[in-house]
């Protein structure tokens, strides 16, 4: 039984693209911070924090997806390894805009200075 070689290159150039696309839209957002997305909240954030945090988690994904090939996995075994992941990474993110937020109003509305 003999196995022919077939070249990934392709493919890790395409995820290369992909994931240096992402980044390179992260960095110029995070340089111009558009008042647009900037000056606009939604639930207590402004856009571009969520769209940080949308495109962090699908880069995570996509890493997950191409570099441990799940995509070639049944969807049983791709939804045991991210399903977990997908749900504390979100409920990470809930407790630490919770506590933030009530950082932010103890401090707006107390006599307690900043001091950091």
């Amino acid at each position: 039984m003999s196995h022919e070689h077939v070249s990934n290159l392709k493919r890790i150039w395409l995820v290369f693209g992909i994931l240096s696309a992402v980044t390179i839209v992260e960095v110029f957002l995070g340089i111009k911070k558009p008042d647009v997305l900037h000056m606009n909240n939604f639930l207590s954030m402004n856009l571009l924090n969520w769209i940080f945090i949308i495109l962090t988690i699908f880069k995570a994904y996509y890493i997950v997806w191409a570099f441990m090939h799940m995509e070639g996995e049944k969807t049983s075994l791709r939804w045991t390894v991210v399903a977990p992941i997908i749900f504390l990474v979100l409920y990470l993110l809930f407790i630490l805009l919770v506590e933030a937020d009530y950082i932010c109003e103890v401090f707006k509305s107390s006599t307690i200075k900043w001091n950091f």
